[in-house]
């Protein structure tokens, strides 16, 4: 399978047609539709580890032992606040698909373009905006 039809959350890539408007109803529900998805993976996660670490905690009389569980539930709980920010930005992409901002840079106006909002569907910026974001960034990291 080439690499530009690979599933994305068990989706397939959107294939526009020739002349299609930009962000009408059909690219909007496939879309919502990967959102939907991985939102709901991202809270299957959470769920997961709710189960986890009330199924594993325990109380280890080894010193060694409770440390390391406390470290793997310490990682544990760092990556699903990373997640629950990433749910939020969903929510947000959800929200702009529905406003009809949804694929329309934040700082520019343009339009992000499929293939880029597949690779990351809360991308807020086009392409160009965001490399210069992160060039700015790098210039005030060397101030």
């Amino acid at each position: 399978m080439p690499a530009n039809s690979a599933p994305i959350h068990g989706f397939k890539p959107y294939k526009a047609k020739k002349g299609e408007e930009y962000m009408n109803e059909k690219q909007l529900e496939h879309f919502r539709d990967i959102l939907n998805a991985w939102k709901e993976e991202l809270m299957h996660e959470v769920d997961r580890t709710v189960d986890h670490m009330k199924d594993d905690a325990a109380n280890f009389p080894d010193p060694a032992d409770r440390a390391s569980q406390e470290e793997e539930f310490s990682i544990e709980l760092r990556t699903r606040d990373r997640e629950r920010k990433l749910i939020k930005k969903i929510d947000e992409s959800l929200n702009e698909a529905d406003t009809g901002e949804y694929g329309y840079c934040e700082t520019c106006g343009v339009e992000i373009g499929i293939r880029r909002l597949e690779a990351r569907p809360t991308a807020t910026q086009c392409i160009d905006c965001k490399s210069l974001d992160e060039i700015k960034e790098k210039q005030n990291k060397g101030k």
